[in-house]
């Protein structure tokens, strides 16, 4: 997907969609879950369980008619977090000017 969107050195999380960051999310939670529920102890218990989770919602998400390859990526985190605070600044500096 970094190719496709032309990510080079970002991290992709940077740049996806909200429902893709959950998914990830919710697939790493499962793994939590039942690694502790079913006391895994090795390192390929839980990479193997991981996958099988990422696999699982990624198949929810292509059921439900998102493909995340097909998915546009999203403006860089970081750039709006700048913009955001340089633009907290310019109304702290002119507070009559507030839109």
């Amino acid at each position: 997907m970094k190719e496709k969107w032309g990510i080079d050195k970002k991290p992709l999380a940077d740049f996806m969609s909200t429902i893709l960051l959950k998914a990830k999310d919710f697939a790493t939670e499962i793994t939590i879950f039942n690694a502790k529920a079913n006391k895994m102890k090795t390192e390929s218990q839980v990479s193997k369980e991981h996958i099988t989770n990422n696999k699982t919602v990624r198949n929810t998400l292509i059921s439900r008619g998102i493909t995340p390859e097909n998915l546009t990526p999203e403006e860089d985190i970081n750039k709006i977090d700048r913009r955001l605070k340089s633009e907290e600044k310019r109304n702290l500096k002119n507070p009559d000017k507030l839109k």
